[in-house]
């Protein structure tokens, strides 16, 4: 059998099962592990640490975190998809990083029309 994600051959005895896809061990566990930007236990998890190591900014964060950060700060608010696409990032990679700016609310989204748009924590729509 092959991964429907990555193509990686897989025995019978170690498929794993995600809605309707057939996954190897690698791939389900990157699908069910997946953060969620809408998380106020993470939110609170990340302040709380955030506050114990003295970070502020984007202090702590990925270099491609702090990177997305200050394209949005440059760019005031954009659509999810072009932060995606000029950071050549996959929509579920730009998830996990947005999630991460969200639970330390530096970032957030909102919709407008049928287009997502990411914008700061305390930029103003």
């Amino acid at each position: 059998m092959q991964c429907q994600i990555c193509g990686a051959k897989i025995a019978k005895d170690e498929v794993f099962t995600y809605g309707d896809k057939l996954l190897c061990e690698d791939c389900y566990i990157e699908m069910i592990s997946t953060p969620k930007a809408c998380n106020p236990m993470a939110v609170r998890s990340a302040r709380l640490t955030r506050e114990k190591l003295g970070h502020k900014g984007t202090e702590g964060l990925l270099p491609i975190q702090k990177q997305i950060y200050e394209y949005i700060k440059a760019n005031k608010e954009i659509p999810r998809e072009e932060a995606a696409v000029h950071f050549q990032l996959s929509p579920p990679e730009m998830e996990k990083h947005f999630a991460v700016l969200r639970h330390c609310e530096l970032a957030r989204a909102f919709k407008k029309d049928d287009t997502i748009y990411v914008t700061l924590m305390d930029a103003d729509e």
